[in-house]
């Protein structure tokens, strides 16, 4: 049955991560997981699809990072989220999360909006490119952690998502563990925006040969106000 699909995946995978999971996790994720099945057709959310593949390489991915940061209570920012990840799925995982959805398209912020209640989440859904988003003062700064699992280059994700990160916080970029290269490119645009890398957090996701790296970079410094400038000129002439 999808419910013992679902929760038994996940339930099983957070074991062997060492995560505890609240006891209302697992009717969480089965719902998320339909709704998911449901809406996201419509707005295009995800190539992923099947309840081993979602319970796997979007739930497990997703709470795997409470491994690499203290999350709870924190004040949390999901940069793109699109579906909801890894946003959503660590609010399941940590109830405590202060969390903001940012995304630049509407359809998905209705999708993450329908999400979240459905699943009574308290979370801000914010329509919004995050250059924009990032120069607002409520916004600016804020976060203790800022999260990202978008596909853009490292030293990209840092101008767009450093900006919401306040001194002494972390940003984590989601990426694969073949990522060196892409780490090292993004040195300078990390120290140009107030911030140093700290390191990586590479696991297996469960019930798999997969790894994936969580990219760790801590802001030192206020983030000067010219970042992040706006994406034209990210992508022309990226830090």
């Amino acid at each position: 049955m999808l419910n013992y699909d679902i929760s038994e995946i996940v339930s099983h995978g957070a074991k062997s991560l060492g995560i505890a999971l609240p006891h209302t996790a697992a009717a969480a994720f089965t719902s998320y997981y339909e709704f998911l099945e449901k809406q996201g057709k419509d707005v295009n959310l995800t190539a992923i699809t099947g309840a081993e593949d979602v319970a796997r390489f979007h739930f497990l991915d997703s709470i795997a990072l409470l491994n690499a940061a203290q999350f709870k209570d924190a004040r949390i920012v999901d940069i793109g989220s699109g579906a909801g990840f890894p946003g959503v799925a660590l609010k399941v995982a940590e109830p405590s999360i202060d969390l903001t959805l940012l995304d630049a398209t509407g359809k998905r912020v209705t999708f993450l909006s329908g999400l979240c209640s459905l699943l009574g989440i308290d979370a801000k859904c914010i329509h919004a490119r995050a250059e924009d988003a990032a120069q607002t003062p409520d916004l600016r700064e804020r976060f203790d952690i800022a999260a990202s699992r978008a596909v853009a280059r490292l030293n990209v994700l840092c101008e767009l998502c450093l900006p919401f990160v306040r001194v002494g916080g972390t940003f984590i970029a989601m990426k694969a563990a073949s990522s060196d290269d892409e780490i090292a490119e993004a040195n300078r645009a990390a120290e140009a925006l107030g911030a140093e890398m700290r390191g990586c957090h590479d696991y297996v996701i469960p019930g798999t040969d997969v790894v994936h790296r969580a990219v760790l970079i801590q802001k030192i410094s206020t983030t000067p106000e010219v970042y992040p400038r706006r994406f034209s000129r990210i992508k022309k002439a990226p830090l």
